[in-house]
């Protein structure tokens, strides 16, 4: 069941920020954090982004960073380990939430 947009706003705004957490190889652990992104890394490239969808739906969300993929997204870390994805993400299916994560927060589109 997808929450009003009221309720993931102030549920985004009261969470701790999200921070990634890196795995060797090339395919993302079974089980995802709850609040966090991981980062799959496979001899020292950077390849996909998972993580659970924000909604609360528990759907993972796999993003990927190649260059060579479309769609691609880019990630930024800042030096306190909080993430930036460029563009946002929109889920075309399922929960359809669409959001931006910045610095390690979830904004949410209306």
């Amino acid at each position: 069941m997808k929450r009003p947009l009221w309720w993931r706003k102030l549920k985004a705004a009261v969470l701790p920020r999200r921070r990634i957490r890196i795995v060797a190889g090339d395919s993302l652990p079974e089980k995802l954090p709850r609040f966090g992104l991981v980062l799959a890394r496979d001899e020292d490239e950077d390849w996909c982004i998972g993580m659970r969808c924000p909604c609360g739906c528990g759907q993972t969300i796999e993003l990927m960073l190649l260059r060579e993929v479309k769609p691609r997204w880019d990630l930024v870390v800042d030096v306190g380990g909080y993430p930036t994805l460029h563009p946002s993400v929109w889920r075309q299916r399922g929960c359809r939430s669409h959001f931006w994560l910045k610095d390690g927060r979830v904004y949410w589109c209306d």
